[in-house]
């Protein structure tokens, strides 16, 4: 697996608990990373003076301390750092035509604010070219050095929705469980209406075969292209954010797309995006697709 891992840094919590993430990503995908940071576009409680000067050498001891703490831990990574004029999201924005994969720090639940402050970060996972993942500071799923291992979870959890849109959630998450070791956990959800009362369990569903099959049917060149990746598919009744919030409780990852848009000035997260990347108990990898 090749392809840059480009991640925002600026020194707060959630910058950094993104850095470590995306140190494991690159080494799960033999992938270099680079660590970036706009030093025109930083936390408002950074404790220096508002001089360009001040700033800069503010964010050089950023990438620094980050990359010292990141090759301390990964000494084989292949990791680089960029002290960037521009603003944040021109920066990520500008990578993710070449990069595979973006990281960004979020706040907390209830937030998806990253280092990028306020709803830039939105900006950015609306209009990546690239699939962009949100990780959120402290978080349990995430190892964030020697004496903070991640929590034991192997579950890749993607929403599908059976089409072609699902090609690409569908690969991404084929090609991370296959980095990790982990597996696939494939999640359709379907209206009540698709439902119909089992004969023996009163208050229960079954549900119809057509609605599995499909997700059988999406399923099936994925399984065969990954013969290594184990495979869970569920198709349940209910709202698909609710669905898939549920199944994110014990997962490593949770993927969910978004359309491309075709002019930079429009972008765009459906509800079911902006439902999983603010309650989600894990990373949440935004895909773009067509």
């Amino acid at each position: 697996m090749t392809g840059l891992v480009v991640v925002g840094v600026d020194g707060s919590p959630a910058g950094t608990t993104a850095a470590w993430w995306a140190a494991r990503e690159g080494m799960a995908r033999r992938s270099p990373v680079v660590l970036v940071h706009s030093w025109t576009t930083q936390p408002l409680n950074v404790p220096v003076p508002q001089e360009a000067l001040s700033k800069q050498r503010y964010g050089q001891r950023v990438l620094r301390r980050t990359e010292a703490e990141l090759l301390h831990r990964y000494g084989d990574l292949s990791l680089a750092t960029e002290l960037v004029e521009a603003s944040a999201s021109q920066a990520l924005l500008e990578h993710s035509a070449r990069a595979a994969l973006l990281v960004l720090g979020s706040r907390g639940h209830g937030s998806a604010a990253s280092f990028l402050l306020g709803s830039i970060s939105l900006h950015v996972l609306g209009l990546s070219r690239c699939p962009a993942v949100t990780v959120r500071a402290g978080d349990p799923a995430v190892a964030t050095g020697w004496g903070h291992p991640a929590a034991e979870r192997e579950d890749i959890v993607v929403g599908v929705e059976p089409g072609p849109a699902a090609d690409a959630l569908l690969e991404f998450a084929f090609t991370t469980a296959e980095a990790h070791g982990g597996r696939v956990r494939a999640i359709r959800s379907v209206p009540l209406p698709a439902l119909v009362p089992h004969p023996r369990v009163i208050g229960t569903g079954r549900r119809e075969p057509d609605e599995e099959a499909r997700l059988a049917a999406a399923l099936a060149p994925w399984r065969e292209k990954f013969p290594g990746v184990p495979v869970v598919g569920e198709t349940t009744a209910g709202p698909a954010a609710h669905v898939l919030l549920s199944a994110a409780t014990h997962g490593r990852l949770t993927v969910v797309g978004r359309r491309r848009h075709p002019s930079p000035l429009t972008w765009k997260l459906g509800p079911v995006a902006h439902a999983v990347l603010h309650h989600a108990p894990c990373p949440v990898a935004i895909v773009p697709h067509d």
